[in-house]
């Protein structure tokens, strides 16, 4: 998958360990990288898996449109799909969910 990000600054942390690490602890460093390269080494979002470790898995009320994937407990990467517009079942869910 392509990844773009909010900001140059939020890009430079996640694609420096150091600094990665420097900002979240080593522990959540190395979680964040392990789901970063499973959603970035993933043809679709449908390819990341829903079942634990990764655990995608659709948000709703104000983040209504986002996903998160598990990091260390409580924590999860929130990100949302840049396919404008995400396409949609009849029903409104995310064709992405499956």
């Amino acid at each position: 998958m392509d990844i773009k990000f909010k900001n140059g600054k939020l890009a430079k942390v996640f694609n420096t360990h150091d600094t990665l690490a420097r900002e979240y602890g080593d522990q959540m460093a190395r979680k964040i990288a392990m789901r970063f390269a499973a959603l970035q080494n993933a043809r679709t979002l449908a390819a990341v898996p829903d079942t634990p470790p990764e655990r995608r898995h659709l948000l709703s009320g104000r983040r209504r449109g986002q996903y998160a994937v598990d990091l260390v407990h409580p924590y999860r990467l929130v990100f949302e799909p840049a396919h404008d517009p995400v396409p949609r079942t009849t029903d409104g869910a995310s064709t992405s969910t499956a």
